[in-house]
C-alpha cells in the first residue's frame, strides 16, 4: 500500500514525502516538473528504502490526469491521497487570461474533486484517507489572488460535503487550511503574522492520517483570527483583512 501525493516536488509537498518516507510509507509522487520528481525520487529511495513512483504530469489538464494518473489497479492498493497542490498567478484579478484562469480552477479545484470522484469509485475494502489543504485567502472575498481563493474557498466546501456523505464510510476525511508557510510563496513577504513550518505541519498530517473528520487551521493562530473575522462587520473586516493579509 502506498499514499500518493500531488504536488510533491517542493514545499509542503515535498515535506509531506520526506515525513511518510521516513516512515517507511511507499509513495507515488505527483508533479509538473519531472527533473525534481527524478531527483526527490533518488534521494528519497536512498535515504529511507522505500519504494517510490514518479509520475510527471500538468494536474490542471483532465486529459493528462486521466492518461498517467487514473488507473483503477493503483488507486486499489493506495491508503491515502494528500493533495498539497496549488497554482497562483501574479495578475489574478479580473484581467486574468481565460488560460491562466482555468489553470487555476483546475489546479486548485477540479482536478482534485475529478481525482477524489475517481478514487471512490476504486475502493477495494481499504480504509483510505483524504487530505485536503485551503488557505486563509478563502477566509473573505479580496482583490489580490482572487480566482485562487474562491477556488479554494470551493475545495473547502467540498471537502466539507463529503464529511456529510454516509456513503464515504471507507474514506478518512481531512482538510486542512493554511496561513503562510515557511515556502518560497513567502520568500522576501513583509508579514505581520509568523509563518507556519512545513516540516511540522507534514508531522502533524503523519500522526493523524488515519483520524476522520479533521478540519483545523495551521499555523493554529487562525482558528482563532477566523472566528473573530467572521464576527466582525464587512465593511470593517475589508480593511483589517488588508492589514492582516497582504
Amino acid at each position: 500500500m502506498s499514499y500518493l501525493i500531488i504536488g510533491a516536488s517542493s514545499g509542503l509537498g515535498r515535506a509531506l514525502a520526506e515525513k511518510f518516507a521516513k516512515e517507511k510509507k511507499n509513495l507515488i509522487i505527483v508533479s509538473r516538473d519531472e527533473r525534481d520528481l527524478t531527483a526527490l525520487k533518488a534521494d528519497i529511495e536512498i535515504k529511507y528504502n522505500v519504494k517510490v513512483e514518479k509520475i510527471p504530469l500538468d494536474f490542471s489538464s483532465f486529459n493528462e490526469i486521466n492518461q498517467k494518473l487514473l488507473k483503477e489497479k493503483m488507486f486499489q492498493n493506495l491508503s491515502g491521497i494528500l493533495f498539497p497542490v496549488g497554482f497562483m498567478h501574479e495578475k489574478d484579478n479580473f484581467d486574468i487570461s481565460e488560460e491562466d484562469l482555468k489553470k487555476l480552477t483546475f489546479t486548485n479545484y477540479l482536478s482534485i474533486v475529478h481525482t477524489i470522484n475517481y478514487a471512490r469509485k476504486c475502493l477495494n475494502k481499504q480504509k483510505l484517507s483524504i487530505v485536503g489543504f485551503g488557505s486563509v485567502s478563502g477566509l473573505i472575498g479580496r482583490n489580490l489572488n482572487m480566482n485562487y481563493a474562491a477556488a479554494k474557498r470551493s475545495l473547502e466546501s467540498f471537502f466539507e460535503s463529503m464529511s456529510f456523505d454516509e456513503k464515504l464510510k471507507d474514506m478518512n476525511i481531512q482538510f486542512y487550511t493554511l496561513g503562510y508557510l515557511d515556502t518560497n510563496l513567502a520568500f522576501g513577504k513583509d508579514l505581520i503574522l509568523p509563518k507556519g513550518s512545513t516540516q511540522k505541519l507534514a508531522k502533524i498530517v503523519y500522526q493523524n492520517i488515519n483520524v476522520n473528520l479533521k478540519k483545523t487551521f495551521y499555523p493554529y493562530f487562525w482558528n482563532i483570527i477566523a472566528v473573530f473575522l467572521k464576527l466582525l462587520p464587512f465593511l470593517f473586516l475589508i480593511k483589517l483583512y488588508k492589514i492582516l493579509i497582504k
